[in-house]
């Protein structure tokens, strides 16, 4: 069968009742944890992630992935009419964004960062549809030494992007491949870090970190600003932007387009890095680079077109690698592996209804928000000013059921409790969970593939380095140079700071 003709089986299965509902709240809960102040897409997927394990695979996942494309959605709004960031890819969007509200220019700027954030993301969903196939055929050629050395790769690339300091990054990448040595070798059985408790047996769970990690630490945090938010709220017909901001914009969501698409695949915090750069080549292609910061179009539309179009090129790593480039991801093959389907070279030959299905859900997905986003702007404002300390008992409630439930064991409600107060604490001291996170996911299939490629080459540590693995390290080498350019020819970590000082 052609690539067109399993698309057009993948959407018989995404527009069934049923995988439109999933689909549906997905794209409905993302947005309101875009839209609320701090949570955003890890908090809203770890959250929900125990209620997709009764689903099949396929729904499981539309609904995981609808979670991830609306919160990325619902982020711009908070950040356009309160000027606090819904999730961290938001951060520059606040600048001009609300600038534009403050001039009675909400509705303008959030039509403009809807239709960018809809180009945006579909056109990184056609990069996947296209680059995935391929990528994953050529990959079922290569041996576990190359898997290994990708693996590494993209650990040293998450340590270099990130825009915190390089020695506590690097920490909770050890820190996260140590904790993914707890439980029973695979290879010989032998219990390891357990110290005689059968309930980490089976390795710390994934499920109860995450939401511990992402979800338990954010409420805490937040919990100390729970104060009534005053949000802009702009009238339906005031949506339509003039010819004049259409004029201006369509450029930057171009460009946006094709920074968030090149910076989605890789490693790390593309999805933050994109928006930064975006942001910075809008500065530097404008006319007149002073109108940013008091409410220029292009300052919203380039991010927020960026910010989404890295949603699909996100998956590529993902789908036909098996390596998660975000946190994001790694929750994904999570639940993936719950579900019995191993992410990787032979996802799309084995499981080709689950693959499809999500390309054509993701499709569905992006018309879906776009309408969700416009109409209903006045109603995700309005839980703006919900007491953020009554939502809190429901997500406790929610999160302690969802993570009881996958394993039915109680050693995973104190990983869940431990694991939120210290990454609570972790942040509290400038330390990132997304690097430990991803180094836990990946640190089970780095020590397989390397003890793997050393039983095959007898015990030949040169495997590693041979031709196949040295034009892997060379390409990935000059990428990472390259993202390291793009780094500083635009200040991101010092804009990094300047922006989150002023949002």
């Amino acid at each position: 069968m052609s690539s067109l003709d399993h698309l057009i089986s993948g959407f018989a299965v995404a527009l069934t009742w049923k995988s439109l509902l999933y689909c549906f709240i997905g794209c409905f809960w993302g947005t309101i944890v875009g839209v609320l102040p701090g949570l955003g897409p890890l908090a809203g997927m770890t959250l929900l992630l125990p209620l997709t394990f009764s689903l099949d695979p396929a729904n499981g996942i539309i609904m995981l992935t609808s979670i991830f494309s609306g919160a990325m959605y619902g982020g711009s709004t908070t950040s356009i009419l309160v000027r606090i960031p819904g999730e961290a890819a938001s951060v520059m969007t606040c600048i001009d964004g609300y600038e534009m509200a403050r001039q009675g220019r909400a509705g303008p700027a959030l039509m403009v960062a809807a239709v960018g954030s809809f180009i945006g993301g579909t056109v990184s969903i056609v990069g996947l549809m296209l680059v995935a196939p391929p990528l994953a055929k050529l990959m079922i050629e290569i041996g576990p030494s190359v898997e290994v050395v990708l693996v590494l790769l993209s650990l040293a690339v998450i340590s270099f992007v990130s825009a915190g300091s390089r020695i506590k990054t690097v920490t909770m990448i050890v820190l996260g491949l140590v904790l993914g040595t707890i439980g029973m070798d695979r290879l010989t059985g032998e219990a390891r870090f357990t110290f005689g408790n059968l309930g980490l047996a089976d390795g710390l769970s994934f499920t109860a970190l995450a939401i511990g990690l992402f979800g338990i630490s954010e409420i805490l945090l937040n919990l100390e600003n729970s104060e009534t938010i005053k949000a802009i709220a702009p009238r339906l017909r005031d949506l339509l932007p003039r010819y004049s901001d259409l004029r201006e914009s369509a450029p930057a969501i171009a460009r946006g387009t094709v920074v968030g698409f090149i910076f989605g695949i890789i490693p790390g915090v593309s999805h933050v890095v994109s928006t930064f750069v975006s942001y910075a080549l809008e500065k530097r292609f404008a006319r007149d680079p002073s109108q940013f910061g008091k409410g220029a179009i292009a300052g919203v539309a380039g991010p927020e077109t960026a910010n989404n179009a890295t949603t699909g090129t996100a998956m590529i790593p993902l789908l036909a690698l098996g390596i998660p480039s975000i946190p994001a991801t790694a929750i994904l093959l999570s639940a993936l592996m719950i579900h019995g389907v191993q992410p990787g070279p032979l996802l799309i030959k084995e499981h080709p209804d689950v693959f499809w299905s999500l390309i054509a859900a993701m499709y569905v997905g992006n018309v879906m928000l776009l309408i969700l986003n416009l109409p209903f702007v006045g109603l995700f404002v309005n839980l703006l000013r919900i007491p953020y300390a009554y939502l809190v008992p429901a997500i406790l409630v929610i999160s302690t059921i969802g993570v009881y439930s996958v394993g039915f064991k109680d050693a995973d409600i104190w990983i869940m409790v431990l694991s939120g107060g210290a990454g609570y604490l972790l942040r509290k001291f400038g330390y990132e969970m997304a690097p430990l996170l991803l180094a836990l996911v990946l640190g089970d299939r780095l020590e397989e593939k390397f003890r793997l490629a050393l039983t095959m080459s007898s015990g030949d540590y040169s495997t590693f380095v041979d031709h196949a693995a040295l034009i892997v390290i060379a390409l990935a080498g000059g990428l990472l140079l390259l993202v390291q350019g793009l780094a500083w020819a635009f200040g991101y970590r010092k804009s990094y700071a300047d922006a989150a000082e002023r949002a």
